[in-house]
Order: structure tokens, then sequence, then C-alpha cells
């Protein structure tokens, strides 16, 4: 059974994708004169910029791994899923595992910026509790989902997590506006408030009554962004507290 799909640039429906079960290895490249010995499947990039052998995706069962055949250029794969999340495969790097589900591989090509999708939705996880007694793990990052701190938290990443990893931050009046809807009380010194009871909930500053108080904390709004998305404290399935919905 095939474990990866790759979606070329203009791919119109399933006609156009190449599937590769676990073991098989999809080349590309300017042309196809440098398909793989194996004879195995090829995926041509018409575009100046691009080598003619580029380099070679290597399917597994849970993951995909990519091999830069290139001596000058850097390709990066981006998790459109992930807030700009991405990883770097250097020239000449072989068999780079890949470990996001959904993928877009970038190369440059001159001026131009051109690459294609990889879909690896054949992910496994351990099942039960994992559990062998004595006391329970301390959460890392507790967070209440039913708090005001949790929604000002995801008015935040809302844009990033809406599918534009850069977009910039919404400020604290743009908060506000948003959660109006469901917290009609709220304005600009309670949205600030729970920033700061955020940084310091997320350990990102010390609280106030520390003796030692630290340095202050530039770009809060950035860090607390870019800790949440890192190890998913907000998902975009959870966005749906802002609407008044539940998940």
């Amino acid at each position: 059974m095939f474990s990866v799909i790759v979606v070329p640039d203009g791919s119109r429906g399933p006609d156009s994708q190449i599937r590769l079960e676990p073991g098989e290895t999809l080349g590309f490249g300017r042309t196809e004169e440098a398909r793989t010995a194996d004879g195995g499947p090829y995926l041509v990039m018409d575009h100046a910029g691009v080598s003619r052998s580029a380099g070679e995706i290597t399917a597994t069962a849970t993951f995909w791994t990519l091999t830069n055949l290139s001596r000058r250029q850097t390709y990066v794969v981006e998790n459109p899923e992930g807030a700009g999340e991405h990883i770097k495969v250097g020239p000449g790097r072989v068999e780079a595992p890949v470990p996001f589900e959904f993928s877009r591989v970038v190369l440059p090509a001159g001026n131009d910026l051109v690459g294609f999708e990889v879909w690896a939705p054949r992910h496994d996880y351990f099942e039960g509790s994992g559990s062998t007694g004595g006391e329970p793990t301390a959460l890392p990052f507790p967070l209440d989902r039913s708090k005001r701190y949790f929604l000002v938290l995801a008015a935040l990443c809302e844009p990033r997590l809406r599918g534009e990893p850069h977009a910039p931050l919404p400020t604290t009046e743009q908060v506000v506006e948003r959660l109006k809807p469901v917290w009609p009380a709220v304005n600009r010194t309670t949205v600030q408030w729970n920033i700061d009871y955020l940084a310091v909930k997320l350990r990102l500053k010390p609280p106030a009554e520390s003796a030692l108080p630290g340095p202050r904390l530039n770009g809060k709004k950035e860090s607390l962004v870019s800790l949440a998305l890192r190890f998913d404290l907000v998902r975009e399935e959870e966005l749906c507290v802002i609407e008044g919905r539940e998940r």
C-alpha cells in the first residue's frame, strides 16, 4: 500500500499525482534523462533554474526522506500546518528524514521558488496509556481551555493557524474586537493583563513577586505565539472557542 503521495504544482486531480509504496524512490529534476537507476517514477520540473538531477524522495512506512543532489542550493521543506515550521536540507544531504504529514518542498530556481507537495498521511501512534504506576507526570504547560487567558492566546495565534505562517500578530485592539462577541466586557487593559499572565504561566518571565525579576521581556506576544505554536498549545480546531463553540 502506498505511504506517500506527491502532488506536482498544477495538479488537477489523482491522475497527475504520484503514489509511492514503502521503499520506492521518486527522482525529480529538470530532465527525465536523470531518472533513477531502477527506472522508477520521475517528476520533471520544467524550469531552467532547476538542476537536471535535483533530488530524490524515498518513501518509508510512516515518513519519507529527501536527498538533495544539488551542489550549491539548499532545499526547504515547509509544514503548511505548522505556522512557519520547516526544515532545511543542505546541498549533498542524503536521505534527510521529513516527519510532516503534509509538506511543501521548495527549491530556489533563478529568481523564482518552485516546488511540489508531499502528503504522508500514514502516521502511527502508540496505543494505551503508557502508565507504569507511581505519581503522574506534571504537565509542562498547564492551560485551562475554559479560561479567558486561553481566549487571548487563541486570538493571538489565529492568523498563523489559519494558513498564514508569516502573518503579523494582531494588535491589542484587534484582539479586543475579535473577542467581543464571546467576551463583551473585554478591553485593552484586560487583554494586556492576560498577556502578562500568560508570559508568567508559560515561564517566559518570572512572577511579579519574585525577588529576582530578571530582564524585561521584549516581543512578549511574539514569544507567546512562537511557544504556543511550537508545542501545539493551541491547535486550529481549538479556534472555535473564539466563536463560542465547542470542539
